[in-house]
């Protein structure tokens, strides 16, 4: 600090500055309210307490002789003084200078602790402590308890969040449901603009699980879900009154089902990426029955075709038609065998021929096995019951999020 006068013994005034907070336009309106001027790196920390030894020393260097040490110096000079009188009242006046002395002793002693009590200084007592600092917070407090207040304040806005939330699309379309991870998971209602709507299970953004599926034009799906796609067991039924009940696989009909149309035509059998392929029997519209293989939709392999006028054929297809060798049987028991050539006969042979009955009972042996290929229903009867209960909670759900829309509750979808 720059001392004012002029040697350099001169004492040094100090003063005390006005905080820089008080001069800060940003908080000058709030300055009346502050009980210390202090700047904040000074109110952080307030400098350690002065030591009581130091300050006991200065008491003792800097105070004069008062009357209680004149006393103790001239008490020798009066006992002296009382035996070179001598006598027979020498002890007498002995006794009485004793006394004199005590008594200036004591009210000396009292004019010297009145004298330090006006000067401010304590009389020498253990410190009960030494050197100690003493830490001052602004606001926050120290660490431990800002932790605890941050822990509760997550933990009041854990408690105000929902799971249930609406979200909206840029192409119109919008999810109401439970979210999880920011993703649409648990069960929820999935609008397609315009189009139909998905009510039932969510994992990760993607149906999975049990759902209904219904579009605008009446067509509609009950079952099973994996990853966003039919899977599993399963009925769609189809606007135009067509009806596929069984298996899925990749969103296709796959593996064992029966497929029902509206023109009262029905097939039973095996499926493979949405169109009929293997082993199954199909019930024509117009009466004819066929047992036996199928390849990519069509009749194709060995089988027996039963006509409604109660004419059969036996034997090797190809692409829906009669190829290879086989025997048509006609309704009054007449019979042709031989090799065929898209459905014509191109070579006569006697039923006896081995080609012939190699062909018969490749054809009767596949028909049997389609006949008895196992059923799904059951499976998919569960199924159908397990998408309506996804159904009913999806739609519950979708209630509580736009409830909880209205409310103003927090569901964050953004992670």
């Amino acid at each position: 600090m720059d001392g004012h006068g002029g040697g350099g013994g001169a004492a040094v005034k100090l003063t005390r500055t006005p905080s820089s907070l008080l001069r800060s336009p940003t908080v000058r309106a709030g300055a009346a309210t502050l009980d210390d001027p202090e700047p904040d790196d000074k109110k952080a920390q307030a400098p350690p307490l002065a030591k009581p030894r130091a300050l006991l020393r200065r008491a003792h260097y800097h105070l004069r002789p008062g009357p209680a040490q004149s006393a103790l110096l001239l008490l020798p000079v009066l006992a002296l003084a009382a035996l070179l009188l001598g006598g027979g009242g020498g002890s007498h006046h002995l006794a009485l200078l004793a006394a004199a002395a005590g008594a200036a002793l004591a009210a000396a002693a009292a004019v010297a602790r009145l004298r330090t009590a006006r000067a401010g200084i304590r009389a020498p007592r253990a410190p009960s402590f030494v050197g100690a600092s003493v830490q001052w917070f602004i606001g926050e407090g120290d660490g431990e308890e800002q932790q605890q207040r941050m822990k509760k304040g997550r933990k009041a806005e854990r408690a105000a969040e929902v799971r249930e939330g609406v979200e909206f699309y840029s192409n119109g379309d919008r999810y109401e449901g439970e979210f999880h991870g920011g993703r649409c998971s648990g069960s929820g209602v999935y609008s397609f603009f315009g189009k139909g709507k998905y009510e039932g299970d969510w994992v990760d953004g993607k149906y999975d699980g049990y759902g209904v599926e219904s579009w605008a034009r009446g067509s509609r799906y009950r079952g099973q879900y994996r990853q966003g796609l039919r899977h599993g067991h399963g009925v769609y039924r189809f606007y135009s009154g067509d009806c596929y009940a069984g298996e899925w696989a990749g969103g296709q009909s796959h593996g064992i089902g029966a497929q029902t149309c509206s023109d009262g035509s029905s097939y039973a059998g095996e499926f493979k990426g949405g169109v009929k392929h293997g082993l199954g029997c199909y019930h024509f519209r117009n009466g004819d029955r066929y047992a036996g293989e199928y390849f990519a939709d069509k009749i194709h392999g060995f089988g027996v075709y039963t006509f409604a006028n109660g004419h059969c054929y036996e034997g090797s297809w190809h692409e829906g038609k009669k190829q290879g060798f086989g025997m048509y049987a006609f309704r009054n028991g007449d019979e042709r065998a031989g090799e065929w050539d898209s459905g014509i006969l191109k070579n006569s042979l006697s039923l006896s021929d081995p080609a012939v009955q190699r062909a018969l009972q490749a054809s009767r042996r596949a028909a049997d096995s389609a006949f008895h290929l196992p059923r799904v229903d059951d499976q998919v009867s569960k199924a159908v019951m397990a998408a309506n209960r996804a159904a009913t909670a999806a739609r519950v759900a979708a209630i509580k999020a736009v409830q909880n829309r209205i409310d103003g509750k927090l569901c964050f979808i953004d992670v």
